[in-house]
């Protein structure tokens, strides 16, 4: 599936989490449309790797090696980032860290490992960039998952974080509108090429009973959840804040946001 034709030429886009799957897609999408692009997360070697397949006419992409655990890092970065590129246009925030585990025998560790990178990270990305947000224009995009809003065993910590990210979302929404800075989430439903699904449908078997539960009857590709991005921060969606967008074939239709 190509990318969509949004123009992003000299717009500033930085993504925590951007060097692998689904948020490395969102970021080869926006430098493929012009976006001048800044990638962080833990992996040196990883980072390097996708500061190599990004970058246009505009010039290279940066690259930040740090964990969104890590305040003062998280805050380093933003500042090399803005020293470099002036502002943040489009800010993608979707670091994070998952595993199965029964609630009985998760311990308060692991709990908490996975509510601090993804919430808590997604706290210290969305606070240690405001000050750099264009205003008005900025756009904010979280990304989370179904397990939100959806109850999934062995998921506890994964749920409860998700959650947590998007009534960040909304509340910062309600706070930062005002100065025309707009925030949403975007949740994946099973997407193709990731790491996730090969864990979840490992098999050929697995896979083909996993894309059928799909009401589209497939698994989404990393480019559509680029798109999506791409369009919540473009014109097409200036008066889209607040939201909590499924990206999934309508397989969390049927159990709605809240209910």
């Amino acid at each position: 599936m190509s990318t969509a034709p949004f123009d992003f030429t000299a717009k500033n886009v930085l993504v925590f989490g951007g060097t692998s799957g689904i948020n490395l897609g969102i970021a080869k999408g926006f430098s493929a449309a012009g976006a001048r692009v800044g990638v962080a997360s833990r992996s040196q070697d990883k980072v390097d790797a996708a500061v190599a397949q990004l970058g246009n006419d505009l010039g290279p992409a940066m690259g930040f090696s740090l964990d969104v655990r890590d305040a003062p890092a998280v805050q380093q970065a933003v500042h090399d980032f803005v020293a470099e590129r002036g502002q943040i246009d489009v800010l993608v925030s979707g670091a994070a860290g998952n595993f199965l585990a029964p609630a009985a025998g998760l311990s308060p560790n692991g709990f908490k490992t996975v509510i601090d990178i993804d919430l808590l990270g997604t706290f210290n990305v969305m606070r240690a960039a405001y000050e750099s947000l264009v205003k008005p224009g900025a756009s904010v995009i979280n990304i989370s998952a179904p397990q939100a809003w959806i109850a999934m065993a062995f998921q506890v910590h994964a749920c409860a974080a998700k959650a947590g990210i998007d009534q960040v979302t909304r509340t910062l929404a309600l706070e930062w509108g005002p100065e025309g800075v707009r925030v949403n989430s975007i949740a994946p439903g099973p997407i193709g090429g990731t790491e996730g699904m090969e864990r979840l449908a490992p098999t050929k078997e697995a896979a083909e009973h996993s894309q059928k539960a799909v009401p589209l009857g497939r698994w989404g590709e990393i480019e559509e959840i680029a798109n999506m991005a791409m369009f919540l921060s473009s014109d097409l969606a200036g008066y889209v804040s607040g939201a909590v967008i499924p990206v999934d074939g309508a397989s969390s239709a049927g159990r709605s946001i809240g209910g």
